[in-house]
């Protein structure tokens, strides 16, 4: 094993123990500094102390535009490789590696801004409201969903929930959310209601007919549910209220948590309780409704304003 891959194999480890990355980011790192290491290695470079500013450029700008080994990256996916190539120097660095960070003055790619999907409000109870009936898997879906848009949840946190995790008395629920970090959100009345229609008539159902899986949300097997699945009822619920699924503005498993912040932003919530709420880490990064919600008051003063021409 050559020192650049000791290095890597160090780093993965920091984000592993240290930083408690979750197994997705911590694959798709592995994925980026794998073809780091396989391009620096076809040009005779085997420890990163010989890595130079140059080398870091060529490859960032490589990510983008493609090689005949790879083919060209997306925005969103050539920011992350270049994120996990600037940590890994730093890293380095800080644990006396090497001497210098040749990614330091290298510009990463940037990022298109783009504003988050959301539905308006009436949308959002017509995507609701297409999941009726009194079935086990109906109930389950439509506390999904509800539980979905009531907590801002990510799908991941949503199929992760325990039922210990809930406290219905309370209305509250405790997420598991990236990094192993978890937060309490508060439930809404309809989730409640729907969580508890679901929990005492659809889930013991579904239960006895698998191996009692602790998970809130199970398959018809009784197992947890998975990603695709919850993606999947999402996409079916949408289709029936008429919304588009398919497209830039298509409904996805992020929309009713954008939503979600959205609206809360709306009604006048500070932006540092929507900050707790979705569980980011920084504000900066719930900032990005404030675009939504800014965007939405200059359509209404367009509209409604009689001076707005």
């Amino acid at each position: 094993m050559s020192a650049l891959q000791r290095a890597v194999r160090a780093y993965l480890d920091h984000l592993t123990v240290e930083r408690g990355l979750a197994a997705n980011t911590l694959a798709s790192y592995r994925r980026d500094l794998d073809r780091y290491v396989s391009v620096l290695s076809a040009v005779g470079v085997d420890d990163l102390a010989a890595v130079g500013q140059r080398e870091v450029a060529a490859h960032l700008a490589a990510l983008r535009a493609g090689d005949d080994a790879h083919p060209p990256l997306s925005a969103a996916s050539a920011a992350r490789a270049a994120s996990a190539v600037r940590g890994l120097h730093r890293f380095a660095v800080r644990e006396g590696l090497t001497l210098h960070d040749p990614a330091r003055e290298v510009k990463p790619p940037s990022l298109p801004r783009r504003l988050p999907k959301a539905l308006d409000v009436t949308d959002v109870e017509n995507l609701l409201a297409a999941v009726a009936g009194d079935g086990a898997l109906v109930l389950r879906d439509r506390a999904l969903l509800e539980f979905l848009y009531a907590t801002g949840a990510r799908i991941s946190e949503a199929v992760g929930a325990a039922v210990d995790d809930l406290d219905l008395d309370a209305g509250t629920v405790l997420l598991h959310g990236k990094g192993g970090k978890t937060r309490l959100v508060p439930v809404g009345g309809y989730a409640r209601e729907a969580l508890a229609a679901y929990l005492v008539r659809g889930r013991p159902t579904l239960v006895r007919a698998g191996h009692g899986s602790p998970a809130v949300f199970v398959n018809a097997r009784g197992g947890p549910l998975s990603r695709q699945s919850a993606w999947t009822i999402l996409r079916r619920a949408a289709e029936r209220a008429g919304l588009p699924v398919d497209g830039p503005h298509g409904v996805s498993p992020h929309t009713l948590r954008h939503s979600y912040a959205t609206h809360l932003l709306d009604g006048g919530a500070d932006i540092r309780v929507v900050q707790e709420l979705l569980g980011h880490a920084s504000v900066t990064t719930t900032q990005i409704y404030t675009l939504v919600t800014v965007e939405r008051l200059r359509e209404v003063y367009a509209t409604a304003h009689p001076r707005a021409r």
